[in-house]
């Protein structure tokens, strides 16, 4: 885990449970000031986050409960700005707003984004600022995609790349079409080179 990621992380409550059950001292290296690291998005976190086509967020209403929601897109929709600012055009939905209402609130924000057919995950706390700067929307936008009330734009805190040990592997369709079409075409060629063989064996059968 990341230094940045574990100082939000592990609070004084997470400490006392991991003392409980024996992890808090592989856990403290990870919280040394020596240790630093997890705040500054790399070309890595940059180009999962730009391919991924959807991500739960977490956000925190007034009375204290956590609201997790799906946004999707396609990829490209949540947007890399700089190495510590993301951002994404929010669109109407069901006109429910608890996201937006619970943001208004408490801007704290926890993204986590999940690729299953490579079983990997990014986590990210930060800051949420909600915009309706039509400037910043258009920036946001989707191209050719639909008018959008807002603009979510998010100045990253802290990112850790989640262990992948019990990601399921899944596929989308797009990546399912792919893949049969790349095991199709391994077919083929094998099927190629199985033909090719028989009939050299048996144009030496009838040289012999």
């Amino acid at each position: 885990m990341s230094n940045a990621y574990a100082q939000i992380a592990f609070t004084p409550a997470v400490r006392d449970e991991q003392r409980r059950f024996g992890s808090a001292d592989a856990y403290a290296r990870v919280l040394s000031p020596e240790r630093q690291g997890g705040a500054i998005l790399t070309a890595r976190e940059a180009e999962f986050l730009t391919a991924c086509d959807g991500f739960f967020q977490a956000t925190t209403s007034e009375t204290g409960w956590p609201y997790v929601q799906f946004r999707g897109g396609a990829p490209g929709f949540l947007k890399v700005i700089d190495a510590r600012t993301l951002g994404y055009a929010d669109y109407r939905g069901n006109r429910q707003y608890i996201s937006l209402g619970n943001l208004r609130h408490d801007d704290r924000i926890s993204l986590i984004a999940v690729d299953y057919a490579r079983q990997k995950r990014l986590k990210l706390f930060g800051h949420a600022m909600i915009t309706e700067d039509p400037d910043v929307i258009d920036l946001l936008r989707v191209d050719d995609g639909p008018k959008a009330e807002r603009g979510i734009v998010i100045h990253v805190d802290a990112f850790d790349w989640n262990c992948p040990l019990h990601i399921p592997i899944r596929l989308t369709d797009a990546e399912r079409d792919h893949e049969i079409g790349r095991l199709n075409a391994r077919i083929e060629q094998l099927e190629i080179r199985l033909n090719n063989a028989a009939a050299n064996k048996k144009a030496d059968a009838l040289q012999e």
